[in-house]
């Protein structure tokens, strides 16, 4: 059974920083590119990031370009999304997704995390 299991959301004052986990079990994130996306309140899921399965190429929307970076552990079979600087617009559930294709859009998705909320607040 494959699940991916996201960690590290909580509540952050606004410039401070999380660390986001997901561990995958079942599946080799290896084999695939990994994505991270979040769904905002009110809003539509959107992709924030992925990192690549081939050669480790990292994608990030233009809101979170230069405060968040994405990184995987292949030892741990477990990608890592850190936020720096963040702002309350960043407060959303954030998920993690297997994909297999370097686009992090829902249609290329293969497995999906259940997410972990990460509220920016003071």
């Amino acid at each position: 059974q494959v699940q991916l299991v996201e960690s590290g959301g909580g509540l952050v004052q606004p410039g401070g920083s999380l660390r986001l986990s997901c561990a995958a079990s079942g599946v080799t994130l290896d084999h695939y590119a990994v994505g991270w996306f979040r769904q905002a309140p009110g809003k539509e899921r959107e992709g924030v990031s992925f990192i690549s399965r081939s050669d480790g190429r990292t994608y990030y929307i233009e809101s979170v370009k230069g405060r968040f970076t994405i990184s995987r552990d292949s030892a741990k079979n477990a990608v890592y999304l850190k936020m720096n600087s963040l702002k309350p617009e960043d407060t959303a559930v954030y998920y993690c997704a297997a994909l297999r294709a370097d686009r992090v859009e829902e249609h290329w998705v293969d497995y999906w995390g259940k997410g972990t909320l990460v509220t920016v607040s003071t």
